[in-house]
This record gives structure tokens, C-alpha cells and sequence, in this order.
């Protein structure tokens, strides 16, 4: 994802292949295609001593927009991001969920059609985070097409209608979020024992301590699970039969192929 990310934006040269933004070729037409992308990295870079509205607003110049409009979307996106009480602010000060939210407002001040997030809400608190979410669908809503990298996987299963999975660097799995979660087993029992298994059954399970997921496609394979678990006398504790998310389609993804 970081070289992908370094591709995009010229700082990594690639060694083969084309690549466009927008119909805008990297290698004829850099500047164009460069015009069209916002960049949130994951590493925090502001300018410590400089106020939100003053990052903006230079960040705005820097595309030659002109400063009234510049100040006018600054109002607009720092009150977006919660940021605007807080724009005469000296930038050291805010909190760290605070600085990711003035680089994605810095990011969009030329109102790119491609925003890139590398982490946006790592280290951030379950709150703010999902107000950024609430804010990227809104953003996505209106045509801005979004890549996000991210280790959280409920976060890429809310936000993104198309995922890619890698593993060592190598792309293993790449289709629609709707799609990847249909290929799997539809369901899951989850269950505590300190039973071992019937073998019918231990292929499909994974085990955590205690704790027990057991993968099935429909209501007659949790039938089934559940008789076969009854025959062994298997001992079952906080039965739970919930749908498959997308950590189970990854686990189930990464453990197919190899190292």
C-alpha cells in the first residue's frame, strides 16, 4: 500500500506498467493528475506552530486558489472536521485525533477528486472516529472517489465498497466488500468449551483459548454443527450464531494462501 500510495503521487517511480488518475497519465500529464489527488499521510506533519486556519488557507494557495475562496473553504471544512473553535489555535496544541483531522481538511482544500488516507484514524478514540466516518461517507457521497489503508477491519467494512487484502506485499484478494463477504461462510457459531472438537468439525473451527468459531454456509450446516456437537457431548457455553464479518473473511483469505 505504500509503494501504491508512492506511485500515485510521483514519489515512488514505478518500474512498469501505466498508471492515470482521471485519465490523466503520471507520465505525460504529472501536474494534471497531481491537481486531481488529496494526500493524508499517516504520519502527523503540520506545521506545529502555525494556526489550522493558516495551514489551510496556505495549503489552498499552494493549488493557486485564490484566498477569499480559500478562506471561505476553510470555514467549511475545519466546521466539518469539528476544527473551526478551534482555528486560531497554535497546532502543537490540539490533540492528536485533532491534528488528523487538519490534515484531512488541509487535504481537501482544493477539493481533489481523489482523496487518499494512509491511517486516518489510527490512535484515534471510538468517538471521533466515527465522526469521521459519518464525514468520508458524506465526502464519498458527493463524488469523491476515497483509498483508505487501514488495520481495522469494521472500519473498512463500513466505509469501503471495494477492498483489496495483501499479504507479504502480493495483492490476494481484491473484489466488491458485498462480494468478498458472500464467498465465505455466511455464518458463525461462536461458543466457549473446554471440549476438544469432533473431527467432523475441527477443519472449519478456530480456536481461541476457549473460545470457538465454527464456520457454516446456512441454517441447515448450524443444524447439523449443532447435532454433531450434541453427539459428542461436547459442553457449550455462550452459544452465539451471528453473521460472518469481514475479520472472518480475512482470516479465511490469509490462511489460504501461503507465506
Amino acid at each position: 500500500k505504500t509503494t501504491l500510495i508512492g506511485i500515485l503521487t510521483s514519489l515512488v517511480a514505478k518500474t512498469s506498467g501505466e498508471l492515470s488518475v482521471f485519465g490523466y497519465d503520471i507520465d505525460r500529464d504529472l501536474e494534471a493528475a497531481k491537481a486531481c489527488i488529496g494526500v493524508v499521510p499517516q504520519e502527523i506533519n503540520v506545521n506545529m506552530f502555525e494556526t489550522p486556519e493558516t495551514i489551510v488557507v496556505n495549503q489552498a494557495g499552494f493549488y493557486g486558489i485564490p484566498r477569499r475562496i480559500a478562506r471561505e473553504r476553510a470555514e467549511k471544512y475545519l466546521t466539518k472536521l469539528s476544527l473551526w473553535d478551534k482555528r486560531n489555535r497554535i497546532s502543537r496544541a490540539l490533540s492528536g485525533g485533532m491534528k488528523r483531522r487538519l490534515m484531512i481538511a488541509r487535504a481537501l482544500m482544493h477539493e481533489p477528486q481523489l482523496l487518499i488516507l494512509d491511517e486516518p484514524t489510527a490512535g484515534v478514540d471510538i468517538e471521533i472516529r466515527r465522526s469521521m466516518w459519518e464525514f468520508l461517507r458524506e465526502l464519498n457521497e458527493q463524488g469523491t472517489t476515497i483509498i483508505l489503508t487501514t488495520h481495522y477491519l469494521e472500519e473498512a467494512e463500513a466505509l469501503c465498497s471495494r477492498i483489496a487484502m495483501l499479504k507479504k506485499g502480493r495483492v490476494v484478494a481484491l473484489d466488491r466488500t458485498a462480494n468478498l463477504l458472500a464467498g465465505t461462510a455466511s455464518t458463525m457459531l461462536r461458543f466457549k468449551t473446554d471440549d476438544a472438537l469432533p473431527p467432523a468439525l475441527a477443519p472449519r473451527a478456530r480456536v481461541t483459548g476457549r473460545i470457538v468459531q465454527l464456520k457454516a454456509h446456512d441454517a441447515a450446516e448450524v443444524e447439523a454443527d449443532l447435532a454433531t456437537l450434541r453427539q459428542a457431548a461436547v459442553r457449550v457455553e455462550d452459544l452465539e450464531i451471528g453473521r460472518a464479518d469481514l475479520e472472518d473473511v480475512f482470516l479465511e483469505i490469509m490462511g489460504t494462501h501461503p507465506a
